[in-house]
C-alpha cells in the first residue's frame, strides 16, 4: 500500500509527524510527535469509569470510541499541524480490557469489562489446577483481571453475544481490536500480540491463540480477532488517511519511550495502576510471581520483558479521597508529601493484591483507625511505593546489574513520591521532563524505531538518600501482607 507521507520519513530530511493515540482508563490522548520526539500538538478527553460494584467495572464503547475520534480530529485540525505532513500512526491501549461486537456493523454489544474488572474471581477458582499450565503457556498466572474469564463470562451473561454468535457476527477481545475496527479502513478485525497475550488465551511462543486454552476457557477460535505484530500495516485512518504501523498496549509501549530500553532500567509507570517493567532476553529465569510478556514483535523478531503488577495506584487513591471527601487531591498532595513523615500503615488490596501474591485479600483498611486526611493520603502514596517495591526486590534476583528506575505516569509529578522511590530501593530515579510515556513509545514504534530519541531531555534525578524511618514502615507492611 503505497503512503506518499511515510515514504518521504524514510527518504528525505523533511521533517515528518507522527500521530500517536493513547486510549488509557480515566482519557484518550491524542500526540503529534516530530521526527525528534517532541510533541507538537496534544488532546485529551477524560472517560467515565462505571465502579457498578467492588468487583464489577465498567466503560462504555461508544464513549471511547468517540473519544478517540474526538480527539484524533482535534490534533489533525490544529493549526500548529501541517496534516500532509503526518506520515504514519500509532495507537496504545489500557491492556486487559475486553468487549463483544458486531463484525459487521462494529456495534458493541456489551460494555467494556475493565482490566479492573473482577467479577469472575469465584468462577475461575474450578480452573485453579490449570496455572502452571497457564503460566508457561501465556507468562500470565490465573486471575480475573485477565481477558479469558470475562470473555467467557460474556458468552454466558449477554443474551447480544449469543445471538450473533448463532449468526455469526459476533467478534470479541481486546479494547484495542475493537478501537481498530473504528479508527481503520481494514474489512478485517485484527489485535497485535501485546494486546492479545493479556487474555490468558494468547501463546508466548507461537504467537498465536492457544487451541488447548481456548478450549479451557470455552472460547469459539472464530470470535477472536486475528493475531498480528505490534509492527505492522493496520490500514490507513479513516480521519486522515494516516498509515496504522503500530499498535501495542499502554504499559508495554511506554518501555520504549526513549528509544530501545536498557536492560539494567526498570520502568515504573504510575497511573491508575502501577506497574514494574524490565526488558528481558530470557524469559525462562523470571522469578515466581512475576508476569512475562511481549513488548515489540514484528514480521522477523520479538522483545519479551518481565512485570510486576499493582492494581491500587491511582485507584487507591481515588477510594481514599472518596472515604475522606477530598476534592482538591491533586493540589494538595505536594504539601502534604513533605509535611507527613511518619504515616500509618495502608493494606492496599484496592482492586486485589497483584504480583507476586495474586490474591484478593481483605478490604483495603488503615492500621490506624483515627488517622487523618492528610496521614491517610501519605499511608496510601507510601503503600503503592512499597508494592511496586517488592516487585523491584525480585527484579533485582533476575538481573543485579540493575542501577536506574525510569518513573513515568500522573503520580510521578510528585516529587515526594519519586524521593520516596529512590529512597526505599537504593537506586536512582529518573523522572523525564516529557512524561507522556506511552504515546511517546507508540510513537517510537510507529515511526519505524529511529535513532536520536534517547536523550530528548536531561529531566529530574532523585538519588537514594538513607531513611530509615521508611524501610521500616516497609517492612511492617511486607509483615501484615504476609498475615493477610
Amino acid at each position: 500500500m503505497e503512503h506518499p507521507a511515510r515514504d518521504r520519513l524514510f527518504t528525505t530530511n523533511i521533517v515528518m509527524l507522527t500521530l500517536a493515540i493513547d486510549q488509557g482508563t480515566h482519557s484518550t490522548r491524542a500526540l503529534i510527535f516530530d521526527a525528534g520526539g517532541r510533541v507538537v500538538s496534544i488532546a485529551r478527553q477524560p472517560v467515565s469509569l462505571n465502579r457498578c460494584n467492588r468487583r464489577e467495572i465498567e466503560q462504555s464503547p461508544d464513549e471511547i470510541r468517540q473519544s478517540m475520534q474526538t480527539v484524533v480530529d482535534a490534533v489533525l485540525n490544529d493549526p500548529a499541524v501541517d496534516r500532509n505532513r503526518i506520515a504514519v500512526a500509532g495507537m496504545a491501549t489500557q491492556r486487559s480490557s475486553v468487549l463483544a461486537w458486531d463484525r459487521i456493523t462494529g456495534k458493541p454489544l456489551s460494555p467494556v469489562l475493565s482490566w479492573q474488572d473482577r467479577r469472575v474471581a469465584d468462577t475461575l477458582l474450578s480452573i485453579m489446577d490449570h496455572d502452571q499450565q497457564i503460566r508457561e503457556l501465556t507468562g500470565l498466572h490465573l486471575s480475573p483481571h485477565y481477558g479469558a474469564g470475562k470473555l467467557q463470562w460474556l458468552l454466558d451473561h449477554v443474551p447480544a453475544t449469543r445471538e450473533a454468535l448463532a449468526a455469526g457476527t459476533l467478534m470479541m477481545g481486546p479494547l484495542a481490536s475493537y478501537l481498530l475496527h473504528h479508527l481503520t479502513d481494514s474489512h478485517e478485525d485484527v489485535v497485535d500480540d501485546a494486546n492479545a497475550s493479556r487474555t490468558l488465551l494468547w501463546n508466548l511462543q507461537s504467537r498465536n491463540w492457544d487451541a488447548a486454552l481456548l478450549d479451557l476457557f470455552r472460547i469459539p477460535p472464530q470470535v477472536l480477532p486475528t493475531c498480528v505484530p505490534v509492527c505492522t500495516d493496520y490500514g490507513l485512518t479513516r480521519q486522515g488517511n494516516i498509515p496504522v504501523q503500530a499498535v501495542n498496549g499502554d504499559q508495554t509501549a511506554a518501555l520504549y519511550a526513549h528509544g530501545k530500553p536498557s536492560g539494567n532500567t526498570i520502568l515504573v509507570n504510575i497511573g491508575t495502576g502501577a506497574f514494574v517493567l524490565l526488558p528481558v532476553d530470557d524469559l525462562t529465569a523470571r522469578p515466581d510471581g512475576l508476569l512475562a510478556g511481549i513488548s515489540h514483535s514484528d514480521k522477523d523478531a520479538a522483545s519479551y520483558y518481565v512485570e510486576g503488577t499493582v492494581n491500587g495506584a491511582g485507584a487507591a487513591l481515588e477510594w481514599a479521597a472518596g472515604k475522606f471527601n477530598v476534592n482538591d487531591l491533586e493540589s494538595r498532595l505536594p504539601g502534604w508529601l513533605e509535611e507527613i513523615q511518619a504515616p500509618t500503615l495502608f493494606m492496599n488490596t484496592v482492586g486485589g493484591l497483584g504480583s507476586p501474591w495474586w490474591q484478593a485479600g481483605p478490604e483495603a483498611h488503615f492500621l490506624d483507625t483515627e488517622v487523618t486526611t492528610a496521614a491517610a493520603m501519605v499511608a496510601v502514596i507510601e503503600s503503592i511505593l512499597f508494592l511496586v517495591q517488592a516487585n523491584i526486590e525480585l527484579m533485582t534476583t533476575l538481573n543485579p546489574a540493575i542501577d536506574r528506575i525510569r518513573i513515568s505516569g500522573g503520580l510521578s509529578n510528585l516529587d515526594g513520591l519519586c524521593q520516596r522511590l529512590a529512597n526505599l530501593s537504593g537506586l536512582e530515579v529518573e523522572r523525564p521532563v516529557q512524561v507522556e510515556a506511552t504515546a511517546r513509545g507508540i510513537a517510537w514504534q510507529a515511526a519505524g524505531c529511529p535513532e536520536g530519541w534517547e536523550n530528548m531531555d536531561n529531566g529530574n534525578l532523585f538519588n537514594p538518600e538513607r531513611d530509615a524511618p521508611l524501610a521500616g514502615r516497609y517492612t511492617q507492611f511486607i509483615e501484615h501482607l504476609k498475615q493477610l
